[in-house]
């Protein structure tokens, strides 16, 4: 009696669950009430005829949920036009884009890069080891690059390894896997088992900086394409994002007697004086930043539908602002 008494408790709990997580995938569907507004439409990544737009994930549920999406970059509360283009990670520089999907199969989902011209359609297209996480384009829309989880699926601790590739767009020509490049650490060559690479920023189509970690540490290095290597800059950076005029990055920095699961704060290196500014966000940012413009920072926090976009000072003052609810992955054109 006891054990058909479990079964049956388990059995209904079990059907619970599965009407409660079918109740809530079918309302991702329905728009809700409040929220933004998204129509379909034509979505471009040339220089818009509208002027600056500001291309993002929308992550607003309704018919468009996970759409790219754009509105103007002046009106950022406007009716979102929605693409029809699905992307878990998306990024977009000179009318190239790269959007990373997801392709759900019957046992277990696969992951792919698509590289896109700039009426998004498929220019090329790359398997990818893992969950997508990070993604750029160069500022000519030359090249194209990606971070993804080859294991794990957070920063905040140490298991987890990721893998980040570099694609040539003029002759597809793929740097698979970063890890491979040579490392000059403190000016001396530098081997170990542990190399970690995540988070390209382009400075232009031979030189770029990520993050690399190694022996419990992360760095900001600066990679050489046609030399392949990587060459350590700074201490305790993540996820750099570079200024306009490529004098500074902005980064994810871990902070002392912070929560391990909320370990960062928002900064900005020079990296003529490698001076470090921290920004007025004081929350933990899980995210590549995006500069708007020369003095202020765009970047994603946890939202009621996932993520809402913030903005920030570059230098230290002002405060944090809401930008956009229900949006992620936000790339500036035009």
């Amino acid at each position: 009696m006891i054990l058909l008494v479990a079964v049956l408790a388990l059995g209904s709990i079990g059907a619970g669950a599965v009407f409660v997580a079918a109740d809530r995938s079918a309302r991702r569907d329905q728009a809700q009430p409040g929220g933004p507004s998204v129509a379909p439409g034509a979505v471009r990544l040339d220089a818009p005829a509208a002027g600056r737009q500001l291309v993002f994930r929308n992550m607003a549920w309704g018919p468009h949920h996970d759409e790219v999406v754009s509105v103007p970059a002046d009106h950022p509360d406007g009716v979102r036009t929605a693409s029809g283009l699905q992307c878990l990670r998306f990024y977009a520089a000179a009318g190239t884009g790269v959007c990373l999907q997801a392709e759900r199969g019957a046992l277990q989902d696969t992951y792919r890069a698509v590289v896109l011209d700039d009426r998004l359609h498929e220019l090329r297209h790359f398997p990818v080891a893992g969950i997508p996480t990070r993604a750029r384009v160069s500022p000519s829309g030359r090249l194209a690059a990606w971070t993804v989880f080859v294991s794990g699926d957070s920063y905040a601790g140490t298991d987890f390894s990721t893998r980040t590739s570099i694609v040539d767009t003029r002759d597809w020509n793929l740097q698979d896997n970063l890890e491979t490049f040579a490392v000059i650490k403190d000016g001396h060559p530098y081997q170990a088992h542990d190399v970690n690479i995540w988070g390209v920023t382009f400075a232009d189509d031979g030189t770029f900086y990520a993050t690399l970690a190694t022996a419990g540490q992360t760095y900001l290095v600066r990679g050489d394409l046609a030399a392949r290597t990587l060459t350590t800059l700074h201490q305790n950076v993540e996820c750099p994002s570079l200024s306009p005029d490529g004098t500074r990055i902005a980064y994810k920095k871990r902070v002392a007697d912070a929560d391990a699961d909320a370990p960062w704060r928002l900064y900005v290196l020079d990296l003529a004086t490698m001076t470090e500014t921290a920004t007025a966000e004081q929350r933990s940012i899980d995210d590549q930043a995006v500069w708007s413009d020369r003095s202020t920072l765009v970047y994603a926090l946890p939202g009621d539908f996932g993520a809402d976009l913030w903005t920030v000072p570059a230098d230290g003052g002002g405060t944090a602002t809401r930008l956009l609810d229900a949006a992620v992955a936000p790339a500036f054109l035009g």
